[in-house]
Parts: C-alpha cells; structure tokens; sequence
C-alpha cells in the first residue's frame, strides 16, 4: 500500500525527533557522543587539575571520586560506544548496498534510549551528588546505598536503559549485514569496516546480557534490600566482578575493533594500494573477537581464583596479540610501496600504529599474573588502558571523522586545522599517559586525588597534566573546525578521496534511500573495480523502480521518556511515577503493535528531483 510522500516533508527539529532515516541517526549518535566527550573530557582535566602538584585540594574526597567514576563512564558507555554506532549508522549501509537498516523503528528506539540513558546519568550531578564507585562500580560499595546515597541509582538506571538502546543496535546491524546486502556482496567481499561492525554486533549480543543481568541485581540489592551481593545477607561480591567483566572485556574489543576496520578503510585509500592480506585480516577480527571473550578473569588474578585459572586466562590473553599483530603488520605492507597521502585522517591512523603497539605490549605484561600482582591498581593499569582505548579507539573515531565527514554532511572539514588538531592532540596523549606508566612503576596507585611531596611523583603528575593541556587545545581546535566547516567548508564532490567501497558511488551526503538502484557488487572494493574498469558509475542489479521508505515516528522517543520518568520513581521510591513511566513505555508498545503502518514509496520521478548528480 502506497502512502502520500507527505508523510516525508517533516522539517527541522520535528523531523529529527521522529526519524527512522539510518543516516540522520548516525548524526545523531555522533552529535550526543561529542557532547558526552566534551562533558567526560572536562571532568578528565578536572582531575588532572587537581593531580597537578602534590596536596592540592582543588577537587578532594567525594568530589574527585566523583569526576572519576562519571569521566569513566562517560567515556566508555557515552562516547565511545555511541560514536561507534554513528559511524556504523552513518556507512554500513551504505557499504553494502544496502537502501536502509533492518530495523528502522528499533534504530531510532536504540538512539533515544541511550541518549536518555546518558542524560539520567548527568542528571545525578544536580541532584544530590554523581556516583562515586569508579565506572567498575564495584560491590558491595556500589550495592548498598549505606555508602553511596543515590549516585549509584542513576547509574544503575542510566547504564541499564542506555544498554538496551546498545543490545538493540547490535542484533539490528547483525541482521542488517547479513540479510541487506547488494547482489554480489559475498561476506568475503564485505569492507573491513562492516566485517568489524558484524563482530563486534555479535560481541554485544553475548557480553550485553551479562552487564543487564549483573545490573539488576544491584538494582535489587539497592532499591529493594536484596542480598546479590551482600556479604553479610549470603551473597557474593565476585559474582558482581565476573558478571562486569564478563561484559567488560569484551567491551574493549567492542570500541577498538570498529576502529580497526576505519584503519583498514583509511590506510588503503590514501596508499592507492588494497589492503594487504584482506582475508586474513577478516580472521584475525573473527579471532579477535572470540578470544575477547575468554580472558575476562585476567581483571581478576588478584582476586584469588588459584594459579591454574590465572594460568589459563593469561595464555589466552596473550594470544590476542597474535591476530592483532597481524593486523599492524598488514596495515604495514598497505603502505609499504603506496603513493602516501598524508591527510588528516591518514596521519591519525599512522599516529594510531606506534601508540596501540605501546598499548599492546603493555598489555601483555599485564596478562602476566605474576607481574600483574604489582601492576595491579596502579597508574601503569591506567596508563595501559589509555594507551588502547584512546590511542585505539579515539584516534580511530578522529580518523574516521575526518575521512566521512564528507559523505555524512556533504562538506570537508579543514585540512589544516584538522592537521593543528592532530599534532596537538599526539603530542598531548603521549606527554600525558606516558609518565603514568613510570608513575605506577615507582608506586602511584590509581584512583587517589593526591600524593605526597618529594616522593618521585611530583614531576610526572606535573608533566601528565601540562599533557592535558594539550589535549583541550586540540579538541577546540577540531571544535572550531566543525563551525568553521558548517559556516563555509567547502562543499564535497561524491569521491573526494578517490575512494574504494560502495559509500563513494554516490552524492554527498547520501539520499534518504541511499540507492536508486541496488548495485551489482563484483569484487572486493567494489567501487575500484568499476573505475578500474573505466567505467564511472556502479552497474545497477535492479530496474529504477519505487522504492519503499520506513515512516517516521515520534514513538520511540516517548516510550524511552516513559523509561526515563520511571527512572526517577524507582530512585526516589515513587513507585506511581515508576508505574506512570512504564505506563506511557506500554502503551507506546500497545500503538506500535496495532498500528498498520507500510511506510510510504518515492517514485522514480521524485528521486531525480531529489537526487541530481547520484551516480548509482
């Protein structure tokens, strides 16, 4: 049943409360990650503020512990994770050839709920206090709100529903590669970008699960006196640590993969050379992702678990190096014999190969139990997990920034700029995080908010923090270039990059429907083959026809408002605003379910108004 197109004509902030549009949601995970990065970016310096000398009492106490447990969490469940589906939103589609996700109502249901999440989370912050459990939130500390007041319920409730939102996401962009692909587009034809996004869809499927069960039971433990977790009432603090890393672990594979496959796009566009060992690229992400999920305890050796299972769980976490040095190596022999381009998304991915490899290395020294038992809770750890997650995964997302922001917004961001931002932002992480590993050699413990003087820490606390520094100037540099570029960047031409998969067959930004016809995919780099072949455009594998669009909907916003209302009941102990909030939840799921809504059609006619120079 053919609906009016109409029902498409929703403009300005109606239009993005209520879309279902793949690629404006993919803006949307990406605007909501940058203001979470900023917020969990000024906590960061916050901190390092106050360790910048030695007695400081700028943020003490329950302040500091605060800035801490909100910076990691953050950063972790708000920045990184949400980027991630932006990126994934923004192109995977489009990589496949692909008009939409699998999914469109639950996508859109998938943002709201963690957006909200992370609004509830900073909610705590103007309403008696944020949590202060560090982002590990571990019990029975965190379970019981003898020790905590109620910072710990909103993070309870803000992880729990913005989780969700992410187990959502993932199973839709499983489905979405596996049954949306173009004619032709064989797995092992697939961009490493999507192979990413696939493994690491299917990590959270598994590791999601666990962190829901795991926050229940707190849940009950804190709103409702149950004893999960309690000592003293029969319960069990290490379920808690095994539940969060069973979870945890695979997490850190979940934010860095998706940065390997923006690598893996990046260095073969800007080498002029295919990637090099495709497929064993594709194994070793596979391989990545499975042993992800093995080594979870080695978060746990000092907790007394016996020397065969520490024995066992750091074998394994050394084999991760296995795959992922292939991978650095690959990327390697990419650009051995390349015509290099070093533009700002390349340099961030050559910045990326030394600084990961620090963090790799460090890695492996700490899956060494017994080197783990002095490493343990020390800078070093914090160091170490820097060193991956931002060397890994933020310097990915920069990359990947600049690389799609073409694609995504239809302009180029400044090279020049983007080339201040790097440099000030490489040279900050390092002068930053380095020292932190000498600092936890000579015995810094983390999660302190100050230090004693004439004790050898004083000047790599200094020299960490002038490294800060640095970092805040490059983030306003990237922020300058984004309303510079918004106001007067240059507008970007369909393949500015001269570019190899699907996403640069098309104008800038991308049609609602992606496609006006489906492509015929015949060969890995599918977009190169046909220009290698001489001819401009892809071929089509279907007749230019109707194409079917999902209709927007206000939905999935109000039934994450209902979760969100409920929320503060369940805090507060309110119990009808609970029951109100899950209400308005179920009876956004009643409409959705009786509804009959087919969405609406765009005929040929009305894309050539729409989309002129579209090249598919």
């Amino acid at each position: 049943m053919s609906h009016s197109l109409s029902i498409n004509k929703r403009t300005g902030i109606w239009d993005w409360l209520t879309t279902v549009d793949h690629k404006k949601i993919g803006i949307m995970y990406l605007a909501a990650a940058g203001l979470f990065f900023v917020i969990g970016g000024i906590e960061a310096f916050l901190m390092r503020l106050q360790l910048m000398y030695p007695n400081n009492d700028l943020f003490v106490g329950s302040t500091f512990n605060q800035l801490m447990t909100m910076h990691g969490t953050t950063m972790i469940f708000f920045v990184a994770m949400p980027a991630i589906f932006g990126f994934m939103n923004a192109v995977v589609p489009l990589q496949i050839g692909a008009r939409d996700v699998a999914f469109p109502f639950l996508n859109s249901l998938g943002f709201w709920l963690f957006f909200l999440g992370g609004i509830l989370l900073n909610v705590s912050w103007f309403a008696g206090g944020a949590p202060e459990g560090g982002w590990t939130a571990y019990a029975p500390l965190s379970s019981s709100s003898l020790y905590t007041g109620t910072g710990l319920d909103y993070y309870v409730l803000g992880l729990q529903i913005s989780g969700a939102g992410s187990l959502m996401g993932g199973i839709n962009f499983l489905v979405t590669i596996i049954n949306m692909r173009a004619p032709g587009m064989t797995f092992m034809r697939m961009p490493l970008f999507t192979w990413t996004s696939f493994v690491i869809s299917a990590l959270i499927l598994f590791a999601f699960p666990p962190l829901t069960v795991g926050l229940f039971l707190m849940f009950f433990d804190r709103l409702f006196d149950a004893n999960f977790f309690d000592p003293t009432g029969g319960g069990n603090v290490v379920i808690w640590e095994h539940l969060f890393w069973i979870f945890g672990h695979p997490e850190v594979y979940i934010l860095v993969l998706p940065a390997f496959g923006i690598f893996s796009e990046v260095i073969p566009t800007f080498s002029k050379k295919r990637l090099f060992g495709y497929h064993s690229m594709v194994f070793a992400t596979v391989l990545i992702g499975f042993l992800g999920f093995m080594v979870w305890v080695h978060h746990m050796f000092t907790v007394g678990l016996g020397p065969l299972a520490n024995s066992i769980f750091a074998v394994a976490t050394m084999a991760i190096a296995v795959p992922t040095g292939i991978k650095i190596f690959n990327w390697l022999f990419t650009l051995w014999g390349g015509q290099i381009r070093f533009t700002t998304a390349n340099i961030f991915a050559l910045g990326f190969i030394p600084s990961f490899v620090m963090g790799g290395v460090t890695g492996v020294m700490l899956a060494m139990a017994p080197a783990d038992f002095q490493f343990q809770d020390s800078y070093f750890v914090v160091a170490h997990f820097h060193y991956v997650i931002l060397g890994g995964t933020v310097f990915g997302l920069f990359a990947g920034l600049y690389y799609w922001w073409p694609k995504i917004f239809g302009r180029m961001l400044n090279e020049t700029l983007g080339k201040w931002h790097f440099w000030l932002f490489f040279i900050g992480f390092h002068i930053t995080f380095f020292p932190q590993h000498l600092l936890g050699v000579w015995g810094m413990p983390r999660r302190v908010f100050t230090y004693l003087p004439n004790q050898g820490l004083d000047t790599g606390n200094f020299i960490s923090t002038v490294g800060a520094f640095f970092m805040g100037a490059a983030v306003i540099v990237f922020l300058f270039n984004v309303i510079w570029t918004t106001k007067r960047g240059e507008r970007a031409v369909n393949d500015p990059w001269d570019g190899r998969s699907l996403e640069w067959s098309i104008s800038s930004p991308a049609p609602e429907y992606n496609f006006a016809q489906i492509p015929q995919i015949r060969g890995l780099d599918a977009y190169w083959v046909e220009k290698m072949a001489g001819n401009k455009e892809m071929k089509p594998s279907e007749p230019l026809g109707e194409i079917h669009m999902p209709s927007p909907s206000i939905l999935p916003l109000i039934m994450s408002l209902g979760l969100f209302i409920s929320s503060f009941g369940f805090i507060y102990h309110n119990y009808y605003i609970a029951g109100a909030g899950l209400l308005i939840t179920f009876a956004c799921m009643f409409i959705r379910s009786i509804k009959d809504d087919h969405g609406y059609h765009i005929k040929p006619d009305e894309m050539s108004e729409r989309d002129r120079g579209i090249t598919a």
